[in-house]
């Protein structure tokens, strides 16, 4: 998998955290992240106490979204955040997301952003499968900070936390 550092993810113990930032109701067929992003940016220096230069690219799928049965217009909720240590004057138009802890196969991608559907399928055809854990319903987010260059850059690099538990549960 050329997009990946490496085929087996790290797997990690998050700690819970507090997000703020924009959600909006998406699917695949109308996500514009570019957009969505560019506002956020925009808007990100009104977030009191934010953690400067840590961004979250979060998704809320929900339990009836379906992975094995992919329906590109299915909807989840998309946000653009940043973490705090306590939400305060919540700016406009902006929501709270506590992002619950647990356990997480984090998975790095290098590259451009319109290779990601790659990494994508690659964690949920092969990997998943072929693991020893099963997805929790927790939400997926991407974590980026200074190694993140850019949606066209192909030397970017962001983690793909996703959510998991044992298969044994």
């Amino acid at each position: 998998m050329k997009n990946l550092v490496s085929t087996t993810p790290e797997i990690k113990e998050l700690e819970s955290r507090i997000l703020v930032g924009i959600k909006k109701e998406v699917s695949v067929l109308t996500m514009d992240n570019v957009a969505h992003w560019k506002n956020f940016m925009c808007r990100r220096e009104e977030i009191a106490n934010h953690i400067i230069g840590e961004y979250y690219s979060v998704q809320e799928y929900g339990e009836s979204y379906s992975f094995s049965n992919f329906n590109p217009a299915a909807t989840f909720k998309k946000w653009a955040a940043v973490a705090v240590p306590e939400p305060q004057d919540i700016p406009e138009n902006m929501d709270v997301l506590h992002l619950q802890g647990g356990l997480y196969a984090v998975f790095i991608h290098r590259g451009m952003a319109k290779d990601f559907s790659n990494t994508f399928q690659y964690i949920f055809s092969e990997w998943m499968p072929n693991s020893n854990y099963q997805l929790d319903s927790r939400p997926h987010f991407e974590f980026l900070d200074k190694r993140y260059l850019g949606a066209a850059n192909p030397k970017s690099e962001e983690e793909v936390w996703i959510p998991i538990k044992s298969k044994n549960l």
